[in-house]
């Protein structure tokens, strides 16, 4: 199976941290991998270099073949850690806003997704709740076509309830030919949904390997591994 994503002794530093450091990594396409560590572990600098947001400070990074830039933006579906909607917005007026900004958009998966989340077009942003919202945010992400999707933490500070639907939608809406890269510290509730998973300790790889695999080399569950490592 081919590399969607490669990348070769990367870092990235602020100042005088360094938030990568020389980290090697491949990602195959067709896969759900969990990129899992704690805060400041280096998971969110890694995703919006991936993403396009940050640039690396050396190394390389190949996305379907290129550097980031104008055509990996148009690849890579990006759900931020935080909610990136304009506050006055409706819901309907915020798909209205991803179908005039990306051309992969469907907006009929959209609403299909906005019905099994139980969000009506006519609700204002502003009056969501944390879990409507990342809900929400979700839909729209889940609703392009892309080649790869980047989840970052989607389901931190949200209700039981909430979580639920957000996982049954990233299960039932991950497409087999496409890429999905999850990074979350809430490795119970999601180690279940990963192919491959990669624990990233201050900017380097600590372990890596096929979620499966791992858990019968070690005779642990991933999460159990998770707390082994950063405990």
């Amino acid at each position: 199976m081919s590399n969607i994503i490669e990348i070769k002794n990367l870092s990235k530093s602020y100042l005088n941290k360094k938030a990568l450091n020389n980290l090697s990594l491949n990602i195959e396409k067709g896969k759900v991998v969990g990129i899992l560590g704690p805060n400041g572990s280096g998971k969110t600098t890694l995703i919006k270099i991936i993403t396009g947001i940050l640039r690396e400070s050396k190394g390389e990074i190949l996305i379907d073949g290129k550097r980031p830039g104008v055509y990996t933006k148009s690849v890579v579906s990006y759900l931020p850690d935080r909610n990136f909607l304009y506050k006055w917005m409706s819901v309907q007026e915020a798909v209205n806003f991803y179908k005039d900004f990306y051309k992969d958009f469907d907006e009929n998966k959209a609403y299909e997704l906005l019905k099994f989340m139980k969000l009506e077009p006519s609700m204002k942003i502003d009056s969501l709740s944390k879990g409507m919202n990342e809900k929400l945010n979700l839909t729209l992400v889940l609703s392009r076509n892309a080649k790869v999707y980047v989840l970052d933490e989607p389901i931190a500070g949200v209700d039981p309830v909430a979580r639920d639907q957000i996982l049954d939608a990233i299960i039932e809406n991950y497409n087999k030919e496409s890429t999905m890269i999850i990074t979350t510290h809430l490795v119970r509730d999601m180690e279940n949904i990963f192919d491959d998973v990669v624990f990233l300790k201050e900017g380097v790889v600590e372990m890596m390997g096929n979620a499966e695999t791992l858990r019968e080399e070690r005779g642990m569950q991933i999460d159990d591994l998770y707390k082994e490592i950063f405990g």
